[in-house]
């Protein structure tokens, strides 16, 4: 064994400092004129010794944790290294381990080719902690993108949280650090350790970590899918039918509160069966990426690639999607590229410089909510959130993804004032890398993921929404490529409507009709979401006027005014059974209220029945859904009804079959009451009446079939006589 030459000093303060571009250079084995040069980093060893086939030698101690020798060798061995620690007065504790530095990089040059471009749609498999066989062995292979630091580290338990002993290469111009450290599997936490521009340290989160410990902590966890799916006869239909041209019927939940304290094995067998039972086809999961305050619902992120660990691991994750998947239940989550917050362990200035968010401050704050929003012009960065939709997808079988706060995305002046925003390039307020951006994860998206559907909550008149990328409309713009769009408009309107008394509402008839004049420019999905049964804004039962009775009668007439509309539906866990208080995530839905020792469980009970019912006729019937995106499929009968509360509307489907609907916002029973309908058909059979005893109605219902009369009214050569109920809406279809 000789000494070998010492470290220059520069690469020795770099190298010990986590400095270093390139400790693979200095560390490891490197063949030089004399023989093997051998050196390793092993902070707090008493002795480093090689181990390689029958040879065996004790390194130098170069002092700092440096080992090194040169052994007189003609070319690199098969080696490991045999580390010793422990004090004198202690038995010494060996170690064999292999050394991280004697291996090629573990990420290929296509991987880095795609990631500089950025049009990495599998970034998940590159970056992050990917467990793997490398060389013949077993271990972790870390990468990371941090482009403006100095150096990168990986620390976790396995280094009792001191990186020293574990400093990344960098890859080249991609700002990608790599580094396959053998022995490390599944389980082991792990964060970055890096060195700013400035010198200074941060110790960070993985942002592509695929698992991370239940908060407060905030260590990201090596993992790897073990889960089996059972899902295939559902993946292989699910694109059987485009999803505008299908029932849609959506139940929003907020999966951490719907049973408070279930894990997501427990609630895979409680959820599936209730959604199953009350008809709806899907359900829209409130975030279920991992974030490290509770109150914020989910909707500010740090972990962009980890489903909570709050309620289980990601394989648990995968076992209730597939669980719904298997009950015939399609899965929709809530998806946040808007923002993120400022944590010091996450994603703000990354590499102690901005990267994720805009350089320039005025960009980068959101001014709403205290958080920073995505530099989308960065390649990078839009490869990081196009590659992200794409992993829920694909990684855990989403069907559909509800994208948060896009109005926030589109706009330069989203909530700024003058002198707070600069104009795009053509002198607008549109934020040109922010549509780009959404018609490229659109596009990958719909590419990659047959069957999937984007959904936008997108609450301004923003042209093109939902329509196709190349289809450029009058403003110039293609459009976003979305499947859908919360018509947040219907949602303000009608609310704002059945509010009121009713011998107020033929003063504001016209917010429930308004709707349709511009029904058919986007593909529209109905919200009663989560936003507006918090904060005051009350459940939606406690939004009505009168006392309890009418409250519940004008909320189900509500209700099957909404089942009827144009457009698809989503619906609030808590508002299915009339839950009277707003929901808190502290302790979710209201389900004492269903006990059947509770006085007034029957109330809540026939709310619940009724949405069943909605949801069962709605299913069986195409003229409710197969042509919500088209005018073909709707009519007026009575649109100017002001004076009686009534809207009376026909729907169709692709072959004209018809469904009447009659929604009645007053608190008085109107008997004979004429209403045009088309006169081909011999009767029309009341199929569904809000007012029924059982849904907890005064049980006004046409219960024979109603025969038309030559009677010219609304514009219709026939028409009929029925009984409207108070305050209920009632469906009819030919007999």
């Amino acid at each position: 064994m000789r000494a070998a030459r010492p470290l220059d000093d520069g690469d020795r303060e770099r190298l010990l400092t986590g400095s270093h571009h390139d400790p693979h250079a200095l560390l490891g084995a490197h063949p030089t004129e004399d023989g093997v040069l051998f050196r390793a980093l092993r902070p707090y060893a008493r002795a480093v010794t090689v181990v390689a086939k029958e040879m065996r030698a004790e390194l130098n101690d170069d002092g700092d944790g440096l080992f090194s020798g040169v052994l007189p060798l003609r070319a690199v061995p098969e080696y490991s290294l045999l580390v010793r620690y422990g004090d004198d007065d202690a038995e010494p504790d060996e170690l064999e381990i292999q050394d991280p530095y004697r291996f090629l990089p573990a990420l290929g040059d296509l991987d880095l080719h795609l990631i500089g471009e950025g049009r990495h749609e599998e970034l998940w498999k590159a970056l992050g902690a990917q467990p793997m066989i490398h060389q013949n062995v077993t271990g972790t292979r870390f990468t990371v993108w941090a482009p403006n630091a100095r150096g990168v580290r990986v620390t976790g338990d396995f280094t009792y949280w001191d990186g020293t002993s574990l400093p990344m290469r960098s890859l080249g111009s991609t700002g990608v650090w790599e580094l396959f450290v053998p022995g490390i599997g599944e389980g082991a936490l792990y964060k970055f350790d890096i060195t700013r521009p400035d010198g200074s340290h941060t110790l960070r989160a993985d942002p592509m970590a695929r698992r991370t410990e239940v908060p407060p902590a905030t260590a990201s966890i090596v993992t790897e899918s073990h889960h089996v799916w059972h899902d295939e006869d559902w993946m292989a239909h699910r694109a059987d039918r485009p999803v505008h041209e299908a029932p849609f019927s959506v139940y929003e939940i907020h999966l951490a509160s719907w049973r408070p304290g279930l894990t997501y094995r427990q609630l895979a067998s409680q959820l599936p069966a209730y959604v199953k039972d009350l008809g709806f086809t899907h359900v829209e999961l409130m975030p279920v990426a991992e974030h490290p305050f509770g109150g914020s619902w989910g909707y500010q992120v740090t972990g962009f690639y980890a489903p909570t660990s709050r309620m289980g691991t990601p394989d648990d994750f995968r076992y209730l999607v597939d669980a719904l998947h298997r009950a015939g239940i399609g899965v929709l989550v809530d998806w946040v590229p808007a923002h993120f917050p400022k944590d010091d362990w996450a994603l703000a200035q990354f590499d102690g410089r901005p990267l994720y968010e805009p350089s320039d401050p005025q960009r980068a704050e959101h001014p709403d909510w205290g958080t920073l929003e995505f530099d989308y012009g960065r390649t990078e960065v839009r490869n990081f959130l196009v590659a992200n939709a794409v992993y829920w997808c694909e990684e855990f079988h989403i069907d559909g993804l509800r994208v948060d706060a896009v109005a926030s995305m589109l706009y330069l002046d989203y909530s700024r004032e003058e002198g707070q925003w600069s104009p795009n390039e053509r002198g607008g307020r549109e934020n040109l890398d922010a549509v780009a951006f959404l018609q490229e994860m659109n596009a990958t998206v719909y590419r990659r993921c047959p069957g999937v559907v984007t959904v936008a909550e997108e609450s301004t008149a923003w042209n093109g929404v939902t329509r196709a990328t190349h289809e450029v409309g009058p403003d110039g713009f293609g459009g976003l490529g979305f499947g859908l769009k919360w018509n947040m408009g219907w949602m303000h309107d009608s609310l704002d409507y059945v509010a009121k008394e009713p011998v107020h509402r033929k003063y504001h008839h016209g917010e429930m009709t308004f709707s349709m004049v511009y029904a058919y420019s986007e593909n529209y999905v109905l919200p009663i979401s989560h936003d507006e049964v918090v904060h005051g804004k009350r459940s939606l039962v406690s939004k009505m006027p009168g006392d309890w009775w009418q409250q519940r009668a004008n909320a189900r007439a509500y209700l099957g005014f909404m089942w009827a509309h144009p457009g698809k539906q989503l619906l609030f866990m808590g508002q299915e059974f009339a839950q009277g208080a707003e929901w808190s995530e502290s302790h979710g839905p209201d389900w004492w209220v269903l006990d059947p020792s509770y006085g007034a469980e029957a109330d809540h009970r026939g709310v619940r029945d009724l949405v069943r019912d909605l949801n069962t006729v709605y299913g069986s019937t195409p003229a409710l859904w197969q042509r919500d995106t088209v005018p073909e499929g709707f009519s007026w009968v009575d649109g100017d009804a002001g004076e009686d509360n009534v809207f009376a509307f026909l729907r169709f489907d692709a072959a004209g079959s018809p469904l009447l609907a009659v929604s009645h916002f007053s608190p008085v029973v109107r008997h004979q009451y004429r209403l045009g309908v088309p006169e081909e058909f011999a009767a029309w059979t009341e199929v569904l009446n809000t007012d029924e005893a059982r849904y907890g109605g005064s049980d006004v219902l046409n219960t024979e079939p109603l025969k038309p009369e030559s009677v010219g009214t609304h514009g219709r050569p026939a028409s009929i006589q029925l009984t409207l109920p108070p305050l209920a809406t009632v469906w009819l279809r030919p007999s």
